[in-house]
């Protein structure tokens, strides 16, 4: 837990201080107890839950008659005070959340992105989408505290734009979060799916672990980092490619060059084409659709569950080739826990979730001195949004410079 400071320069460090204290509380907590938690004076816990209760983030819980003397009056959040909006822009889907101020999503929608996924076309369907998700919720638009972005990388974190997205078609340095911020007119901030998907994970996710990574299973593979409890971004907030780990000498060979790149290999393109090679599944000559892919994946994986040997082939050396994958993540970086999530892990997840770790904890490379957890995320396949709108909830609870992410 954060300790504050009585300094009267930064009152708003403070508040965030106290309104993170009371949204970790279980049942409210009181003023003498945030007093202890935070090593705040009395006096400025009452200042600052004044204002708080003034502005209706808190309210009032009730009282706790513990012992002799007067009950306390408990303080505890107003979920439904504010909302955070949270969208993620993958080459398959856009999927748009809001959430209260306790990170629980209120309204959701996934669409398909637009076949040709050109900037405008997207930005288009996107804006649209949000505002019809907003006055969905609510048609006060000054309770929502900003948007936060969740997109395929490389992005410039302080231009806003995405670079240079490989799977979507004319994304080469899109200012995103401007054309989004001048469209509805509210703050927006920006950030890699991978990293959003993790920060989601350590903001409000099961199990919960010091040092693990997220294993983003999408239209592409990444990995969200977290470690000593704190989410890795890198030196350009572009940690996390990992689709150049080779696991094999086998697969098509890569844009770089080489064969058996993780991304290449066990990425829901390549198995729906190994399945058609197969014959498990019909595929277009050319071109090949995120929705072909999408369609010809959950064939794939209903077979596989019924039990087809061809495609429990194509499962099970995915299984491994991730479990491979794994080891080399942990080991490099004393990992407790590996957590996998995203659109497609769903369909995926009950054929080699267990395979998967039983594979990673035998591997001969695997040179950990404890087990390695693996395990799915319980937020879902919008867990990259819900993250993106978890971005914008750290402008209200962390007081470092750092966890302020959205910009005007």
């Amino acid at each position: 837990m954060r300790r504050g400071t009585n300094l009267p320069s930064i009152g708003m460090f403070n508040r965030s201080v106290v309104l993170d204290a009371v949204r970790r509380s279980d049942g409210g907590i009181s003023r003498v107890e945030l007093a202890t938690t935070t090593g705040l004076s009395p006096q400025t816990i009452t200042n600052v839950t004044r204002r708080l209760l003034q502005d209706g983030l808190i309210r009032e819980a009730g009282k706790l008659v513990d012992g002799p003397g007067k009950p306390r009056l408990l303080l505890a959040l107003e979920p439904r005070s504010r909302y955070a909006v949270g969208v993620h822009l993958d080459p398959s889907f856009i999927t748009s959340v809001v959430t209260d101020l306790h990170g629980q999503v209120v309204a959701d929608l996934r669409i398909p992105t637009p076949r040709r996924a050109l900037p405008e076309l997207v930005l288009d369907r996107m804006i649209a989408t949000l505002d019809d998700l907003m006055s969905s919720v609510t048609a006060n638009r000054e309770r929502f505290l900003g948007i936060g972005i969740a997109a395929p990388g490389p992005i410039d974190m302080e231009a806003g734009s995405v670079l240079n997205a490989p799977l979507l078609e004319g994304w080469k340095r899109v200012p995103l979060r401007d054309a989004l911020a001048e469209a509805l007119r509210m703050p927006v901030g920006l950030e890699k799916d991978v990293t959003a998907a993790v920060t989601a994970h350590a903001w409000r996710g099961r199990p919960r672990a010091h040092d693990f990574a997220f294993l983003y299973y999408g239209t592409g593979l990444g990995a969200g980092l977290v470690i000593g409890g704190e989410v890795v971004g890198g030196s350009s907030a572009n940690a996390g490619d990992l689709g150049h780990i080779q696991v094999s000498d086998r697969g098509p060979l890569c844009s770089c060059g080489h064969r058996g790149c993780i991304g290449d290999n066990a990425s829901p393109a390549a198995m729906v084409r190994s399945a058609a090679r197969a014959g498990i599944v019909q595929l277009p000559q050319s071109p090949l659709r995120h929705s072909d892919v999408d369609r010809a994946f959950t064939t794939l994986t209903r077979v596989a569950g019924a039990g087809d040997p061809a495609a429990r082939r194509i499962v099970d050396r995915v299984a491994g080739d991730l479990a491979r994958a794994i080891v080399i993540l942990a080991n490099l970086l004393d990992l407790e826990s590996v957590v996998i999530g995203g659109p497609y892990w769903d369909r995926l997840e009950p054929l080699v979730i267990e395979q998967v770790e039983a594979k990673a904890n035998t591997d001969g490379a695997n040179v950990l001195t404890h087990p390695l957890r693996v395990t799915s995320s319980d937020l879902g396949a919008d867990v990259a949004a819900v993250g993106a709108a978890t971005l914008v909830l750290h402008s209200v609870y962390s007081p470092r410079p750092a966890g302020l992410l959205i910009q005007a």
